[in-house]
């Protein structure tokens, strides 16, 4: 009896520890304040993601581009990360949170350097954060 359910359950628990042994933290801020003051202190640009809760486009995003742990690892050097939902969060008013996934890239005082919006496969995403590259050094 107890054997069925140790078959059934231990390729679920596999899955499940390998899920999240290759889970890539990406420690989202949710407070746009407190991460200029980050952004300020690590002498980091930001990447802010506006996002809606029930967005698939929004989900798709996070899901194919932004479980890319070389990626992520890569941008936590660059930009401090901040996440705001439209439905949740209090968006500044300087930004533009209709036509979500909206991404801004901001110097560490906020001031925008990019934005663009919607979904982004991950070779995509690397030509917008090559680009948004570009156009720091520019300035």
């Amino acid at each position: 009896m107890y054997k069925n359910l140790y078959v059934k359950i231990l390729p679920l628990l596999v899955v499940l520890i390998s899920t999240i042994l290759n889970a890539v933290e990406l420690n989202w801020e949710h407070n746009y304040n407190k991460a200029l003051i980050q952004a300020q202190k690590e002498k980091k640009s930001i990447y802010l993601f506006i996002g809606a809760d029930k967005c698939k486009y929004c989900k798709k995003f996070k899901e194919q581009t932004l479980s890319n742990k070389k990626l992520i690892e890569d941008m936590k050097k660059k930009y401090v990360l901040i996440y705001m939902s439209r439905d949740q969060h209090k968006i500044p008013t300087k930004f533009e949170q209709y036509g979500v996934p909206r991404h801004y890239f901001l110097n560490s005082y906020g001031d925008i350097i990019a934005d663009t919006q919607g979904f982004q496969d991950i070779s995509w995403w690397r030509d917008t954060l090559d680009e948004v590259k570009f156009i720091k050094e520019e300035k």
